[in-house]
């Protein structure tokens, strides 16, 4: 039975785990080695059993750990052209590391099919993931993106599950102490969803057959989780959505979350 395990979230670090008990991959490695092994320990999770590392983009709270933690495990690392020429740039891979470049037909990994599409962020070239399992659910993961673009819409419609970007509520943004710059790159398309663009998504979503949202890379200094997750309740209920009957809605807080069972 498949699972997702989700690591990191935030600012801080992003890192999530997929794939049964046996087998699974990575979606991101932004925090140190140290501290992804043993948060999977923590959930029963062995390193051992995990068979690639897909990564969205070459921020470092997404690719912190990825040079040791792949050198160490000897684990694959997926990406797409030019996150691969980026983390090259950087060091963040060498010549232990085996690194593929995804493909319109995307990769197999653990027993899964994961395919990619394009995200609206100010990066090399960012990504988003789809995650089909055996028994053909698919979670997707959409973060990191200043707007839902039509590749993401087609991408991620009428997945099971979708990881889904909730980073900052914009009065908090706007009153905070982030310098103009800042705040003008997190407001921008190429930037981070607000909660009420998370919120706009989510519905449409449900609609197209999704039934579990995770509101995910909430930021520590722009956003509260209660306030992220009553933005979508709220949107939910206009539409006359009932909580448990017609969508779950989970927030992952910086160090994760129990198990999403399938």
């Amino acid at each position: 039975m498949p699972r997702l395990y989700p690591l990191f979230s935030g600012s801080s670090g992003n890192c999530y785990y997929i794939g049964s008990a046996q087998s699974g991959i990575l979606i991101d490695a932004g925090r140190s080695a140290k501290q992804i092994e043993n948060s999977l320990a923590e959930r029963g999770l062995d390193i051992r059993n995990v068979r690639a590392v897909f990564v969205t983009h070459e921020h470092s709270d997404h690719i912190q750990g990825l040079r040791v933690l792949a050198s160490r495990h000897r684990l694959p690392v997926y990406a797409s052209a030019g996150t691969i020429r980026a983390l090259e740039e950087k060091g963040h891979i060498n010549e232990k590391i085996s690194v593929y470049e995804l493909h319109d037909g995307g990769a197999d990994a653990a027993d899964m099919h994961i395919t990619a599409f394009h995200t609206s962020h100010d990066c090399a070239e960012g990504c988003g993931y789809v995650v089909e399992t055996a028994d053909s659910r698919k979670t997707a993961f959409a973060t990191d993106t200043g707007m839902i673009t039509d590749e993401i819409r087609s991408a991620i419609s009428g997945c099971d599950t979708v990881v889904l970007e909730s980073n900052h509520d914009i009065r908090m943004l706007e009153n905070g102490p982030y310098p103009y710059i800042l705040k003008k790159r997190i407001l921008s398309e190429y930037g981070h969803l607000s909660n009420d663009a998370c919120a706009d998504t989510a519905v449409g979503l449900i609609r197209s057959g999704t039934t579990r949202i995770l509101l995910a890379h909430l930021s520590k200094e722009n956003n509260i989780p209660m306030l992220a997750e009553q933005t979508s309740v709220c949107a939910f209920e206009e539409e006359k959505m009932k909580r448990n009957i017609d969508y779950m809605l989970t927030v992952v807080g910086e160090n994760g979350c129990g198990c999403i069972m399938y």
